[in-house]
Parts: structure tokens; C-alpha cells; sequence
């Protein structure tokens, strides 16, 4: 349940009275932005319009017509004797970064480290996969899960499901060779990637093969990978242990 932000909203500072900006549209641009940003998140209420002319020394006509603002937005909703709630939900943008880098942190660290192959078959694919492969219900994918060792610690569980491969792929051929390298010698070249970084608790199978407890918190990386043709090629689901495992970007802002 989405808590009030009453309180916070309360303690910020009060608008300046010499800023020659209306003061409704301050107050509204202020409220917005928390909005936007997700400061107030989806559900939650905002303060009343005497609490924020009070907290912000304004007219009660001033905070209704920056609630009415925000309300035309389609940001709020507002209903009588049950106050002004947030509709609007907040979605956290992609960061947009070189693959070039990426990729290369990828393939350094399938050069040192180990790799321990548990499985490569050719599968149905479970439905989140299917369906994100837009696969019918007999098409298969080639299911690949791998251990990383470094060190002799293990660091990272990886289970993928990809297409354009086959279960021809040798074991020693995964030791040696990066994925990536796997897929150029097939012909397929990984433009685009799109990935997201969760925690999650290790399930048993996963605990058991990265020497931890079940339940112990992983960091669970998704990643979808797509060739010049923007046709996804591979899903990749990534367990890493957080002690044991970093992930560095070095992002420049561009002019």
C-alpha cells in the first residue's frame, strides 16, 4: 500500500513570495515534478488545499487551482470528501549507453573466468520466453545454463534461451568461447540489447550452485538481445552473487 506523502510534502520548504512566477503555477510545477519523478508515488494523497495554503502561506483559490492544473494533467484525480490522489505511475526511463562498452565487459570476463556447463538443449521455451520471442507453441529455442566460476568462487548462474543456435554447440565450445563469440562464428551479430537489474532470493537449484543459502539475495540481470534486423536473438536471465560479482558502467554525458 502506497504511503501518504503528506508528511513529507509538509516539511519542504514553503514557496518564496519574491520569485515573480505565479504563485499556483509554482506550486503546481513543484507537485508535478514530484510527481514525475516518482517523490509521490502512484496512489498516494496529497495534501489538502488548507494544508498546502497553510504550508506554503497561499490562498486556499491558489492550491485549488494548482490541484485543478495537475488534475487537467491527468497526473491527479480529485473527488470530494476523498481528497486529491496521484494517477499517474511513474516508469523509470532506460539508461542509453555505447554497447561497444558493454560488450567488451562481457567477453573480458568470459576470459577470466570459468565456466561450468549444466545444460544445452533444444527446448520449448517457457511462455514469458515464448511469448517474448513471439514463437508459435511447437518452436523451439536452443536452452543453455552455465555457472562462472573465478577464483574458485562461483559468481553468477546464467540460464538463456536463443535462437539462430543449435544443440550442435559442443560443452568445450562454451568453455572457450564467449556467447557472443559463439553467435559471430554463427553468423549472428548482437546490435541492441535491452536489460534490467532486479534483486531477487536464490531458489535451491540456484543457491546450491552458487554455494549459498536458499533465499540468499542475488542480483538477477535480464537481458534481450537483438541482431541489425531488430529480431530478438537471445534471452538471458543472469544470477550474481553481490560479494562476488561487479558491474561498472563509465558513461559520458553527451553535448
Amino acid at each position: 500500500m502506497a504511503s501518504s506523502p503528506k508528511n513529507n510534502t509538509n516539511k519542504r520548504r514553503p514557496l518564496s513570495q519574491t520569485d515573480p512566477t505565479p504563485l499556483y503555477f509554482r506550486l503546481y510545477s513543484r507537485l508535478k515534478q514530484n510527481i514525475l519523478d516518482g517523490t509521490l508515488k502512484h496512489g498516494s494523497q496529497l495534501p489538502t488545499e488548507k494544508e498546502l495554503s497553510q504550508v506554503h502561506n497561499i490562498s486556499r483559490v491558489t492550491a485549488i487551482r494548482a490541484l485543478n492544473e495537475l488534475a487537467a494533467d491527468g497526473l491527479v484525480s480529485r473527488q470530494r470528501a476523498k481528497g486529491t490522489h496521484v494517477t499517474h505511475k511513474y516508469t523509470p526511463k532506460p539508461v542509453k549507453a555505447p554497447l561497444i562498452g558493454m560488450l567488451q565487459e562481457i567477453e573480458s570476463m568470459a576470459r577470466h573466468s570459468v565456466v561450468k556447463v549444466i545444460e544445452i538443449n533444444d527446448v520449448l521455451p517457457p511462455a514469458e520466453v515464448s511469448d517474448t520471442f513471439n514463437l508459435t507453441a511447437e518452436e523451439t529455442t536452443l536452452k543453455m545454463i552455465r555457472v562462472r566460476i573465478r577464483d574458485g568462487e562461483p559468481f553468477g548462474y546464467y540460464i538463456s534461451w536463443s535462437r539462430g543456435l543449435d544443440a550442435s554447440i559442443s560443452e568445450d565450445s562454451l568453455k572457450t568461447n564467449s556467447r557472443l563469440e559463439i553467435f559471430r562464428k554463427n553468423g549472428i551479430h548482437i546490435t541492441h540489447v535491452q536489460q534490467t537489474l532486479t534483486a531477487v532470493p536464490a531458489s535451491v537449484e540456484v543457491a546450491s550452485e552458487l554455494e549459498v543459502e536458499p533465499g540468499f539475495p542475488l542480483l538477477k540481470l535480464v537481458r534481450q538481445s537483438f541482431d541489425k534486423d531488430e529480431n530478438l536473438v537471445d534471452f538471458l536471465v543472469a544470477l550474481y552473487h553481490p560479494e562476488r560479482f561487479q558491474y561498472q558502467m563509465d558513461l559520458t554525458v553527451e553535448s
